[in-house]
């Protein structure tokens, strides 16, 4: 057996089984050994798309994902896919064939480029370093040496047992001496207590005894779907009533937060005068953003199981009339607005919310970065955590396309719904291809304001020219219709009908709805990041 072999076989019997990615003469023999061995390959048409694709799997799925590329260029092309899903610490295996000859064309500083964008990195020599990447539980990037590939495995694919692993000690008392002196604690649940075993029902637990309201991140968005005292998402996101409730907490509990800028408004969200307390497995993480006064390093739902025992029942916020106000105010499609559609074009709250009432029920909707973006996260909800997938780790535009696709091959039996820009959406269209060929249960929906929204609203204020950053009309749907997909144009409420005949239909192909939104204004989310008010 083979090293190609050995690493294939590995993967596949730790349960890193499916590979997204793109042959090359570097990865060939080892994608076959990898299929062969029990594995499934997704291919892509560009390895930029292949990385999305395995990190949206990876974040549906909660499993590692593998990606296979070609050398040199395979592997650069892929980097800022990459990028993603390190800085999200997705489980993310990146078989990388590694030309080590310096003076290869091919040649690239593999560690270095791993280590610039937060990836870990290890240079394949048995099945054993295989092993040890998987055991990581973040994006990996494993060197194969090309002329390592065809040598004997030693060891062949045997798998070394896991050294023990002892569960740290956890001091929850001072967490849980803050809730009991609380009146108003809010938890906010972040990226890490998605990935905490049993977090979610730790958490609402924890929250039942001690009074407290349940909020998440942006990343986190439907940790707690279904919940009566969730305010949905904390931040530039936050609805009216959640950003009041929120600001008029004594006791701010992050659980696998890191109370970032968009979590916190720039830390304009929290009082002054609350108490802020964190839990993150990470001790480095304590307070990285902000101070706190009660740090606590361990796993979330282990720190909130420890807390519920040291917590005495206590009414925190919870009241009835409260109750009625999150019922009746917590959503967004619940604030009123004016409608601005007109002139052929569709306000995109108006849209949002016209498609939230199509959809069924058991979706996962995946959002790209851009102006838009607030509309499709915070109006069409999401039955769970698996739900939602946030591709804004690195913040770059034309991810959620691919990120979607993965998703969708994770998870068939739920309608994805990936929500682009036009700017992402072109940047990533040839993405198409692979979701035409693969028939997967995707709806496209592009929020097409011709322009950069984003740059638009943020400089447009200022007087400074637009003519670089507004795009021409294009007609969206004729571009996926032409790779393989239905299309649609949606400029008004009554444009949706063939979106509703779709959904009732067999979806045997993807579909793109082209909507022409309204452009006037920027997103609210957006005066707050880019404005500061």
């Amino acid at each position: 057996m083979n090293v190609a072999e050995a690493v294939a076989r590995v993967l596949v019997a730790c349960g890193a089984d499916h590979a997204f990615g793109l042959i090359g003469s570097g990865n060939f023999h080892f994608t076959n050994a990898f299929v062969a061995a029990g594995g499934r390959f997704t291919p892509a048409v560009h390895e930029g798309g292949a990385a999305s694709m395995a990190d949206g799997w990876a974040r549906t799925t909660g499993r590692p994902a593998v990606l296979t590329v070609h050398q040199g260029p395979g592997v650069t092309n892929a980097f800022t896919g990459i990028a993603e899903a390190a800085k999200s610490r997705t489980p993310l295996v990146v078989l990388a064939p590694e030309a080590t000859n310096p003076r290869s064309n091919f040649h690239l500083d593999l560690p270095g480029l791993a280590a610039a964008v937060g990836a870990g990195f290890l240079r394949v020599g048995s099945a054993a370093d295989v092993v040890a990447a998987l055991r990581e539980e973040r994006t990996v990037v494993l060197g194969l040496p090309l002329d390592v590939q065809a040598a004997e495995a030693p060891g062949g694919a045997s798998i070394p047992p896991a050294p023990p692993k002892p569960a740290p000690a956890v001091d929850a008392a001072p967490l849980a001496k803050a809730l009991r002196a609380a009146r108003r604690p809010v938890f906010i649940a972040g990226r890490g207590a998605t990935r905490s075993h049993g977090a979610r029902e730790a958490l609402v637990a924890l929250a039942d005894r001690s009074g407290a309201l349940l909020a998440t991140s942006a990343a986190a968005k439907g940790l707690f779907a279904g919940e009566p005292w969730s305010l949905d998402v904390s931040g530039g996101f936050a609805t009216p009533l959640a950003a009041e409730l929120i600001g008029g907490s004594d006791l701010v509990v992050a659980f696998g937060s890191t109370l970032n800028m968009w979590t916190t408004r720039h830390g304009r969200l929290i009082d002054p005068a609350a108490v802020v307390a964190q839990v993150d497995t990470d001790p480095a993480a304590l307070g990285v953003n902000r101070p706190v006064d009660v740090g606590v390093a361990g796993d979330v739902a282990t720190v909130a199981r420890s807390c519920l025992e040291l917590v005495d029942e206590a009414p925190g916020w919870r009241s009835p009339a409260l109750l009625e106000r999150i019922a009746a105010e917590g959503a967004w499609r619940s604030v009123a607005y004016t409608d601005e559609s007109g002139a052929g074009r569709i306000d995109p709250r108006t849209l949002s919310i016209a498609l939230d009432d199509l959809l069924p029920a058991q979706r996962t909707v995946v959002v790209d970065s851009g102006n838009f973006m607030g509309y499709p996260s915070m109006f069409l909800s999401v039955p769970d955590r698996a739900g939602f997938l946030f591709t804004q780790a690195f913040q770059s535009v034309g991810l959620g396309l691919a990120g979607a696709l993965g998703a969708a091959v994770a998870r068939p039996d739920r309608l994805t719904v990936a929500a682009l820009g036009d700017g992402g959406f072109l940047m990533s269209a040839a993405e198409l291809a692979t979701a035409a060929t693969l028939g997967a249960p995707l709806l496209v929906v592009v929020y097409d304001d011709a322009a950069y929204g984003a740059e638009v609203h943020h400089f447009g204020p200022d007087g400074h020219p637009l003519d670089l950053v507004r795009l021409p009309e294009r007609d969206l749907a004729a571009i996926g219709r032409g790779y393989g997909c239905a299309g649609v144009t949606v400029r008004t409420g009554d444009d949706l009908a063939p979106v509703a005949e779709w959904l009732a239909g067999d979806r045997d192909r993807p579909l793109v709805v082209d909507a022409k939104v309204t452009s006037e204004r920027g997103a609210w989310w957006l005066e707050e990041a880019f404005r500061g008010h």
